[in-house]
C-alpha cells in the first residue's frame, strides 16, 4: 500500500501570489491587499509609450511629469510653446515655463532659436522619451578600444605561427579600456560678447516725473504677457523712448498698447532689443503745433466815484470817467452845458 509509482507524474505547483496576472484583478475580501489596484487593457490605437523614468522620475515635479506626457503625445508639428499650453491647460504661464525649464534640466526636452530663410525667429522644440540615450551612445563608442592589425603590432613581437608557446586565454593581459573624456582640460571657450541693445528716441526734456512714468509703464508690462519681464538696466535703457512718446502727446494707453500688440507666438529671447526695435519703429510724429491762446482783457474791481459816487471799474479809487472830463473841461474853461 505504501509503494508510490515513480511514473506518476507530479502534482501541478499552485501559481504563487506575487506572479498574478497583471490583468487579472485579486478576489474581493483577500486579507492584506493595500495600495493600488491595476484594472489595465491592452490599447490597440492612440496610446504613448512612457518609461518609468518619467512616470517615477525622483526630482520631477507632478507638472513637469504630466507636461511631458502631454507633449510626447502630440504629432510632430504641433505648437508647444508657453503661451499655446497656457491656452489648452489651467495653469499659468509662470507654471508651464517653471515646468519646461525643469524638463530641459533633466535632458527631457531642448529649446533653440533658429533663424529662418525669410528672418523670422522660430524656436525648435526637441522633445525626448528617454534622455540621455545618444550621449550614452556616443560616450560608449568612443570608450571602445580599437583592434590593432598586424601592420601595428610592437617591432619585435613574432609573426609566425607560435601555438605552442601562445598563452592561454586565462592567462591574457586585460584589454585597456580608454577614458570617454580625456584627462587633460582642452582650451577654454572663448564668450560671446553680449550684443548691446539697439538705440531708442530721446525725448527733448528728461524730466524726472516723465522719466518716472516711462518707468512704471516698462516695469507694468509683464503683467500683459510673462515674456516682457525686464531687468533693471533694460528697463533704464528703454525709459527714454517711452519718454519721448510720451512727450509727442501719446497717453500711455497708446504706449502700452503698441509695446504688446501682435507678440510673436513662439517667444523672445531679448524682449528689450524687440520693444527698442518698436519705439524706434513706430514712433509717433510731432504733436500738431497749438497757438497760445490769447490772453483775457483784465477785468478791474468796482470803485465808488468821489465825483458822482456812481459805481465804476477802475484799479484804483478816484472819478470815473465822466468827471474826470469834466473836471478837466473846468480846469480849460470850458463851458459844459447843464444836464
Amino acid at each position: 500500500m505504501d509503494t508510490q509509482n515513480p511514473s506518476a507524474p507530479p502534482c501541478a505547483q499552485s501559481r504563487p501570489a506575487g506572479k498574478n496576472h497583471p490583468h487579472r484583478r485579486p478576489k474581493s475580501g483577500v486579507s492584506g491587499v493595500s495600495g493600488v489596484i491595476h484594472d489595465n487593457t491592452r490599447h490597440t490605437t492612440r496610446f504613448t509609450v512612457i518609461g518609468n523614468h518619467l512616470a517615477q522620475h525622483p526630482e520631477l515635479s507632478l507638472l513637469a511629469i504630466g507636461l511631458s506626457t502631454h507633449i510626447q503625445s502630440l504629432p510632430p508639428g504641433s505648437p508647444v510653446d508657453i503661451r499655446s499650453l497656457a491656452k489648452r491647460f489651467p495653469e499659468g504661464p509662470d507654471r508651464i515655463a517653471a515646468a519646461l525649464r525643469e524638463l530641459e534640466t533633466h535632458g527631457y526636452l531642448s529649446r533653440t532659436r533658429e533663424r529662418t530663410p525669410t528672418g523670422n525667429i522660430v524656436t525648435r522644440t526637441v522633445s525626448r522619451n528617454q534622455p540621455g540615450r545618444h550621449a550614452e551612445s556616443h560616450a560608449d563608442h568612443r570608450a571602445r578600444p580599437k583592434p590593432q592589425s598586424a601592420s601595428q603590432a610592437e617591432p619585435g613581437s613574432h609573426q609566425g605561427p607560435v601555438a605552442h608557446h601562445a598563452p592561454a586565454p586565462e592567462q591574457r593581459a586585460p584589454e585597456p579600456i580608454w577614458p570617454a573624456h580625456p584627462t587633460t582640460p582642452g582650451p577654454a571657450k572663448k564668450r560671446t560678447p553680449r550684443k548691446p541693445l539697439p538705440a531708442v528716441p530721446q525725448p527733448a526734456y528728461k524730466g524726472p516725473g516723465l522719466l518716472q512714468a516711462a518707468t512704471d509703464l516698462l516695469a507694468g508690462l509683464r503683467r500683459h504677457d510673462p515674456d516682457l519681464l525686464l531687468s533693471a538696466c533694460d528697463t533704464a535703457h528703454l525709459a527714454p523712448g517711452v519718454a519721448a512718446w510720451l512727450e509727442r502727446d501719446t497717453s500711455p494707453t497708446a504706449v502700452r498698447h503698441a509695446l504688446t500688440s501682435d507678440l510673436p507666438p513662439e517667444g523672445m529671447r531679448r524682449p528689450a532689443a524687440f520693444l527698442a526695435h518698436r519705439l524706434t519703429a513706430k514712433l509717433p510724429p510731432p504733436a500738431p503745433y497749438r497757438a497760445p491762446a490769447e490772453s483775457s482783457p483784465v477785468r478791474h474791481p468796482l470803485q465808488n466815484c468821489d465825483g458822482c459816487e456812481r459805481a465804476f471799474r477802475g484799479p484804483e479809487p478816484g472819478r470815473c470817467g465822466e468827471c474826470r472830463r469834466l473836471h478837466s473841461g473846468s480846469a480849460l474853461g470850458v463851458l459844459h452845458p447843464p444836464g
